[in-house]
């Protein structure tokens, strides 16, 4: 068949990280029309310019992102403590992440009294909720997830005395519950449906009488991305991920890859094009690409221009399912919004 390019469908962007880019590129629209200081800030009352808007960490974890927001005036902090009161005394917005964030940080920003907009995914606010519910039922949580990642230090945070992290298989052998002790499970929206299954198994064996939650916390956008790049993984003798190195979803779609190539080939991450090694792609027919939820499809299309002079010129698509979930923007922004679209 000679050289190809075989793309997966669904990949990039998800509805929580559009929802999430939206709400800064929003909140920069709206200070930009209305900003008096120089090069597009509000000015402060002693006349330094302030940013019009302040993000705690980044919004979501693609460099490319935050460096094209930070271009529009967007300001990355990673505490809120690195946040100027002649900021938070102007009405700066400080947007939460869409990764979330704990209550501790919540009451920070109440404390300071920020005008906080929560780009937090709704799926991964959702278990969140999950946690409260069964905290408050009796239960002890046995939460699935990655250590330091942003989505689990906030929901850890919600109950950090009744909510017990694992990470492998191996960590299971770590825990102590007794028999009569109410016990559930959660994971991280963005792991691996494959990575889960052994770790669940075992949390089954250990302690029979653990409950499943009612729907899996595994956020419908990893399944289909993992789903389709299973799929292209079987078309190709390599596949590369375009994605970040701190996104989780990213790193799991290069797992999943790998080992669907079953030893044909390996899979590969890169945050751009830039980042491609020709020697990849000796002896190699086909090149599956994909994309994790986080990442531009500008970005895409550079991998694919790039392979283009290798004699990778022939694209075709593996489609595995169409997404339709889109999530509004939070409440105070949608007319913000709507008056932007006017505009233009």
């Amino acid at each position: 068949m000679g050289k190809r390019i075989v793309l997966a469908d669904p990949r990039g962007f998800c509805a929580g990280v559009d929802r999430a880019i939206q709400t800064v590129e929003t909140i920069l629209k709206a200070a930009n029309g209305r900003s008096t200081g120089p090069d597009g800030a509000a000015a402060a009352e002693g006349g330094e310019p302030i940013p019009p808007v302040y993000v705690r960490r980044q919004i979501v974890h693609n460099r490319h992102v935050v460096g094209d927001l930070a271009a529009q005036g967007a300001v990355f902090v990673e505490e809120l403590d690195e946040i100027p009161e002649s900021a938070v005394k102007a009405g700066v917005p400080v947007v939460f992440s869409a990764h979330g964030v704990s209550p501790t940080v919540q009451r920070e920003a109440r404390r300071r009294g920020m005008h906080v907009v929560d780009a937090t995914c709704p799926l991964v606010s959702k278990v969140h909720r999950e946690v409260l519910r069964y905290v408050k039922e009796g239960y002890e949580i046995v939460y699935i997830g990655h250590r330091g990642h942003d989505e689990a230090v906030g929901v850890v945070g919600e109950a950090p005395e009744h909510v017990h992290l694992i990470e492998h298989v191996d960590d299971v052998a770590t825990l102590d519950f007794a028999e009569s002790d109410r016990l559930i499970y959660l994971s991280q929206t963005t792991l691996s449906i494959d990575e889960t299954r052994d770790v669940i198994e075992a949390l089954k064996t250990r302690f029979p009488w653990i409950i499943e939650p009612p729907s899996s916390d595994i956020c419908y956008a990893t399944q289909n991305r993992q789903t389709a790049v299973k799929s292209v993984a079987e078309q190709s003798d390599c596949v590369v991920v375009v994605g970040s190195a701190n996104s989780s979803n990213s790193v799991r779609l290069m797992e999943v890859a790998e080992q669907a190539l079953a030893g044909r080939g390996h899979a590969h991450r890169v945050d751009d094009a830039g980042e491609l090694d020709p020697r990849w792609f000796d002896g190699v027919e086909a090149v599956g690409v994909t994309s994790g939820a986080s990442v531009p499809e500008e970005l895409v299309s550079g991998v694919v221009k790039a392979l283009a002079p290798l004699g990778y010129d022939d694209v075709s698509y593996v489609t595995t399912t169409k997404e339709r979930m889109h999530f509004v923007l939070p409440a105070e922004l949608r007319k913000a919004a709507k008056a932007a679209k006017t505009a233009a």
